[in-house]
């Protein structure tokens, strides 16, 4: 992970603002460009997601954040919907994230209920993901087993040739590859119901604020929020 210079650490917001923001998910974008435009870990929106198994077991792992929409207040990441996390999302349908930015002594925690993302959506960025990740998704029944790494090679030749394509000779125009996103794949949306600042301090003495919200259904969506109004809180380190 790259150091920062001491003219890159003078620029870098150390606080929390004193007033804190009514709404929290513009900052969160904000850090999140910031990580992003400095470069300070290879993938900035690696995202910690843990979630509930249907036996009621903990699971942790890593998935990237996609998207942060601050109204209604949903984040979105994209997987298998018959994977562990998907599975276990399908039986219990809530979540809790992290966002941690070492260099920058900045972390966020999300938590909140999960739903599925709009069709159309998922169709949207499956279309916009390299071909051969496309490829990948219908080629690999994630969380199963499979005996060998050959096999999974094998599994990815029989997929590429199911969509026309030659193994050894794959057209150099990707655009022209045409694959559609399998039903099993697609979008999560977090519901941010409770979301968390931190910001590292001299001695430990962290800077940490917490906003709550009442989730409210939204009536004209089978599958989501209202926005609603957040409740700021300070918190010690």
């Amino acid at each position: 992970m790259p150091n920062l210079d001491q003219s890159d650490a003078m620029d870098i917001e150390q606080h929390l603002p004193d007033d804190l923001p009514a709404d929290p998910m513009p900052l969160v974008e904000r850090w999140l460009a910031d990580a992003t435009t400095r470069r300070v870990q290879p993938n900035p929106n690696a995202m910690a997601l843990a979630t509930v198994s249907p036996a009621g077991e903990p699971e942790a792992r890593i998935v990237l954040l996609k998207k942060i929409v601050p109204n209604p207040g949903f984040v979105v990441f994209y997987t298998n919907y018959r994977g562990t996390k998907g599975l276990s999302l399908a039986a219990n349908p809530i979540a809790a994230a992290a966002l941690h930015w070492d260099a920058l002594d900045r972390q966020v925690r999300f938590q909140g209920p999960v739903t599925r993302s709009p069709v159309g959506e998922s169709d949207a960025y499956f279309a916009s993901r390299p071909w051969l990740s496309r490829i990948g998704a219908w080629a690999s029944d994630q969380s199963c087993p499979i005996e060998s790494r050959r096999a999974l090679a094998e599994k990815l030749d029989a997929t590429l040739r199911r969509f026309g394509i030659d193994p050894s000779n794959p057209p150099p125009d990707s655009a022209a590859i045409k694959i559609p996103r399998p039903p099993y794949w697609g979008g999560f949306r977090i519901w941010v119901r409770r979301l968390e600042l931190w910001v590292g301090g001299t001695g430990r003495l962290h800077d940490r604020a917490a906003w709550t919200r009442e989730l409210i259904a939204n009536p004209e969506s089978v599958d989501g929020y209202r926005e609603s109004p957040w409740v700021a809180t300070r918190l010690q380190p």
